[in-house]
């Protein structure tokens, strides 16, 4: 699957790298080819890099909003957070420290962080853990294994979020997961009953023969080659809540650890820190061999995001909903080369 050119990016490899005495642009260039490989809602991949004066700056591509399920840019926003802590992790891994500023010109909008590479440095064990699991990352939508998360994992994942100014809220008993699926359900039924939502959804799904560098291909969702192809089309004719609704009450119920990630507040900047926060533990949780993949309709549906913060029982609000777990390593989904997304 990884040689086909839509998923060749994720052939990126660490031998590759040109060399402490290359140009800093170039250098900057080759991490780039691990920050592209971030997740980002529909597989919208909504950024832009550009190379100047020895850094890079990141720019939300507000081209590949969506502007019905993420009207505020938020889950964007995060998107390119989890594409810098990409960023950030390669630097380190080749030994550099990284200086990041976020949204280091509040007059332009579209800016949200700047990055360069600091002085070398000694790289502590766990960012070497954390690159080599940049490249095994996938959103595994498929049943989990009924295997419990241990307890000292599930710390290892809230402290990876705290040390990124952000909180992650587990649950793993069946009460609690049972009121959070209904909450995923609930989400369903509303999202699916808006045409606008079908018409957004559908846009972004494509047959497992497309050969698109964005978008989710079927197989993603677990669709034949034959259902790949008529999905769109189905989703955006039908009404398909009550089915999609009972699906991912049961995978949410099912599923051995649900959790929310959260911040302080809702600004942009905390929306960028949730963003790294969400990778990290994406990252971590890759590392020591589970699966994740969201189930963000409580936050998606404004009226539930409440109803899902009072369950986290957390100062802040909840940005993210993950069900984590163990399950077979799930396929790549495309990606842009770092060439089309790289400007200057």
């Amino acid at each position: 699957m990884k040689g086909s050119p839509e998923l060749e990016p994720w052939n990126v490899s660490a031998s590759a790298f040109p060399g402490h005495d290359a140009p800093v642009a170039e250098r900057l260039r080759f991490l780039l080819g691990y920050a592209v490989l971030a997740p980002s809602g529909h597989n919208t991949q909504p950024w832009i890099f550009r190379l100047r004066g020895g850094r890079v700056e990141v720019y939300a591509d507000r081209s590949r909003a969506l502007p019905v399920v993420d009207p505020d840019d938020r889950k964007m926003t995060m998107s390119c957070g989890c594409a810098l802590f990409n960023l950030r992790v390669a630097a380190e891994h080749f030994g550099y420290q990284p200086l990041i500023e976020l949204q280091p010109d509040p007059g332009e909008r579209d800016l949200l962080a700047a990055f360069a590479l600091g002085p070398r440095e000694e790289v502590p064990h766990e960012m070497h853990v954390l690159f080599g699991a940049i490249p095994r990352r996938h959103t595994n939508r498929a049943p989990y294994e009924q295997r419990a998360v241990e307890d000292a994992l599930q710390a290892r994942l809230t402290a990876a979020a705290e040390a990124e100014r952000a909180w992650l809220a587990c649950f793993t008993r069946k009460r609690d997961r049972h009121t959070i699926a209904g909450l995923v359900a609930e989400g369903d039924r509303i999202q699916f009953a808006d045409k606008r939502f079908r018409r957004e959804l559908a846009a972004w799904i494509h047959s497992n023969r497309s050969h698109s560098r964005d978008g989710m291909p079927g197989y993603a969702h677990g669709y034949s080659d034959l259902v790949s192809i008529a999905e769109p089309f189905v989703i955006r004719t039908l009404d398909l809540g009550k089915g999609v609704a009972a699906r991912d009450m049961d995978l949410a119920e099912h599923s051995p650890l649900l959790a929310v990630l959260g911040t302080p507040g809702d600004t942009t900047v905390e929306w960028l820190r949730a963003g790294q926060a969400l990778q990290h533990v994406l990252l971590l949780a890759t590392a020591v061999g589970l699966s994740a993949s969201f189930l963000n309709q409580p936050i998606e549906v404004e009226t539930l995001r409440p109803r899902l913060a009072s369950i986290a029982e957390r100062p802040g609000v909840p940005q993210c909903l993950l069900r984590i777990g163990y399950a077979p390593e799930a396929k790549p989904t495309p990606r842009r080369a770092v060439e089309e997304v790289v400007r200057g």
